[in-house]
């Protein structure tokens, strides 16, 4: 299964701290044995809301507001992309993983949806559509 592991955002990264060097190494070693393991699929951190934008829609409608953003709890500082056999599994390496913020902090794992989960909306059509757009963009990455 794919998980998605989130690095919730801290007062320090919604401020732009950098990382201690001490951190990046953590950091870097973690993420060594993760692909080393065959888990880690994507990873990056994030700037800070400040440099964000978030799109609101309503009906056709769209609207862009600047950030930041004020619920620091509800934003995300980064992110990794796992393939795991199990949430459990999942939760072990989050538990490995060096704190990413220099106070108290917290990591969210989510499901990634397949296509088996969304049932009969999800056509032979859309399920082709789909694995092309993965190849495809396999393809890119390897550029």
């Amino acid at each position: 299964m794919k998980v998605m592991v989130i690095v919730k955002a801290t007062k320090s990264s919604e401020a732009g701290e950098m990382p201690s060097e001490q951190l990046l190494t953590e950091m870097g070693n973690f993420n060594e044995e993760l692909f080393k393991a065959g888990i880690m699929l994507a990873g990056d951190g994030l700037q800070p809301s400040s440099a964000g934008y978030r799109i609101r829609f309503s009906g056709t409608a769209r609207t862009v507001i600047d950030g930041p953003f004020t619920e620091t709890k509800e934003l995300i500082a980064g992110y990794w992309l796992w393939q795991v056999d199990s949430m459990e599994e999942a939760i072990e390496w989050v538990k490995r993983c060096p704190n990413p913020m220099p106070e108290e902090s917290e990591i969210e794992i989510r499901r990634v949806f397949e296509a088996e989960d969304f049932g009969e909306a999800m056509t032979p059509e859309l399920q082709e559509q789909e694995q092309r757009i993965q190849a495809e963009t396999e393809r890119l990455r390897n550029t």
